[in-house]
C-alpha cells in the first residue's frame, strides 16, 4: 500500500505548506528510505513465522520480539500499528477520496464516506487473501493510467521542465524563499518535504514488513524480497509523487502558500492541462490510490492484532467496524486535521523501528553479504539457516530449508 494519497494529496500539501524545495527533501527521504525499506524487509522476511490461513506472518514486531529479545516491545510496536494504519491513516485516506468526488463531481462528503466504508466492509470481511488479491489487480492499473497521462503533460511542457528543477533545487536551500511566499523558508522545506515523503512511501516506519513477510521471495533468500521493496520506494517518491509535484508546479494553479491544496489542488492542475476531464480523472485515480491503502492498511492491523494474540474472530469484528468508523469520520474532516494527526501518529511508530532496525544492522549486513556472493559466484542466492548458527531458534528454520 505505498501508493496512496500521498502520491496525489500529500504532494500538493507539500508544495502548499514547504514550497517546491520540499519535493527535493522528498527525495532525499526516499533514498535513504530505500535503504531502510530494504533492511526492514529483510529482517521481516527472516524472522517470519508460519500463521493462521497458511501464510506466513512477520513484521517489525516479530523481529523485535526474536532478534531483540524484547516481546513487550514488539507489543508496543504492534498496539501502534493499529492506531496509526488501521485508524488514523485510514482517516486519511478517505479524506482524500471524499475531497476528490466532491470536486469533481460534486458529492457529498458524506455520501463518499458511506460509500467507502461499505465497499471497505466487503472486501476486509472477505479475508485476507481477498485483500491481497483485490490490491494486486487495480494498483498496477491505476498507477500504470496515472503514470501516462503525468507522461503526456511533461511532453508537452519539455521548456519549461530545466526551469521548474532549477525552482526545486533553489526553493530547497532558500535561495528563493524571499519571493516564495512560503514561511520558514528551508526549514518549512525541509520538514513538509520529510513527513509529506515518509507518509507517501512509508520507509522505515515499519509497515510494509508486515506485507513483505508474507512473501515468498524468489531467489529463495531474505535479501530477495528487501530489494524488491526497496524499489517500491523508488517507484513510489522518486516517480510517482515527482510526477505529481511537476503536473502541479507546471501550472498556474500552484500559489504558494495558498488556501488550494491535497486533492483539491491536483485536480486543479490536471484540470488546466488536459481539460475538465482532469478533475475527474484525479477524482477516480484518488479513489483507487487511496482505497487500496485501505485496504493494504487494515491488513497491516490484522498482523498486529495476531501478534498481541487477539487476532481471533471476536477481536477482528471490532477492529473491522472501529476502521469502518474511522472512514467514515476521516471523510468529513478538513485535510489539515486528518494530515496533522497522521503526522502525530507514526512518529513513536517510526522510532520504534528504526531503532530496532539500527540494533540489527549487523543481521542485515550479513545477509546482503551471503546474497551478493552468491551472485558473484553464479549461483542463485539461497539462504542456509544451518550458515548462521548464532541465529539459533530465533528464526523458523523450516521456512527456509531447502535441500541441496
Amino acid at each position: 500500500s505505498r501508493v496512496g494519497t500521498g502520491n496525489i494529496a500529500g504532494v500538493a500539501v507539500a508544495l502548499t505548506l514547504g514550497g517546491p524545495g520540499a519535493i527535493f527533501w522528498m527525495w532525499m527521504v526516499a533514498l535513504v528510505g530505500m535503504a531502510t525499506a530494504y533492511s526492514e524487509s529483510t529482517l521481516a522476511q527472516l524472522y517470519k513465522v508460519h500463521g493462521p490461513e497458511q501464510v506466513y506472518r512477520g513484521g517489525p514486531a516479530f523481529y523485535i520480539a526474536k532478534g531483540l529479545g524484547m516481546p513487550w516491545l514488539g507489543g508496543v510496536f504492534s498496539v501502534c500499528l493499529i492506531l496509526s494504519f488501521g485508524l488514523v491513516f485510514n482517516a486519511v485516506q478517505a479524506n482524500s477520496i471524499a475531497e476528490a468526488m466532491q470536486g469533481g463531481f460534486g458529492v457529498p462528503k458524506i455520501v463518499t464516506g458511506l460509500v467507502v466504508a461499505a465497499l471497505t466492509a466487503v472486501v476486509i470481511f472477505g479475508g485476507i487473501r481477498k485483500i491481497a488479491t483485490v490490491a494486486e489487480y487495480i494498483v498496477p492499473v491505476m498507477a500504470g493510467i496515472y503514470l501516462l497521462v503525468a507522461i503526456w503533460v511533461l511532453l508537452t511542457h519539455l521548456p519549461q521542465i530545466p526551469g521548474m528543477f532549477a525552482h526545486i533545487i533553489g526553493s530547497a536551500f532558500g535561495l528563493q524563499e524571499a519571493a516564495g511566499g512560503i514561511t520558514g523558508g528551508v526549514a518549512a522545506a525541509m520538514l513538509n518535504g520529510v513527513k509529506r515523503g515518509l507518509f507517501s512511501n512509508e520507509a522505515g516506519m515499519g509497515s510494509a514488513p508486515n506485507i513483505a513477510a508474507a512473501a515468498t521471495p524468489v531467489p529463495h533468500h531474505p535479501s530477495s524480497q528487501g530489494f524488491v521493496q526497496a524499489l517500491g520506494v523508488f517507484i513510489d517518491t522518486l516517480v510517482i509523487c515527482t510526477c505529481t509535484a511537476m503536473m502541479i508546479l507546471l501550472s498556474s494553479a500552484y500559489v504558494p502558500g495558498g488556501d488550494v491544496t491535497g486533492t483539491q489542488l491536483t485536480q486543479a492542475a490536471l484540470g488546466e492541462h488536459i481539460g475538465s476531464a482532469g478533475s475527474y480523472f484525479v477524482a477516480v485515480a484518488i479513489f483507487f490510490f487511496a482505497f487500496t491503502s485501505i485496504i493494504g492498511n487494515y491488513s497491516y492491523s490484522e498482523m498486529a492484532m495476531v501478534y498481541l494474540g487477539i487476532g481471533r474472530h471476536e477481536g477482528l469484528v471490532v477492529l473491522r467496524v472501529v476502521v469502518l468508523l474511522m472512514v467514515v469520520w476521516g471523510s468529513l474532516q478538513a485535510v489539515a486535521t486528518v494530515f496533522n494527526t497522521a503526522d502525530a501518529s507514526m512518529g513513536l511508530m517510526a522510532t520504534i523501528n528504526l531503532i530496532a532496525i539500527l540494533a540489527l544492522s549487523g543481521t542485515v549486513v550479513k545477509l546482503t553479504k551471503d546474497y551478493f556472493e552468491q551472485r558473484k559466484a553464479g549461483k542463485e542466492p539461497i539462504f542456509h539457516a544451518a550458515d548462521y548458527p548464532e541465529l539459533g531458534d530465533q528464526i523458523e528454520h523450516s521456512i527456509w530449508y531447502r535441500e541441496s
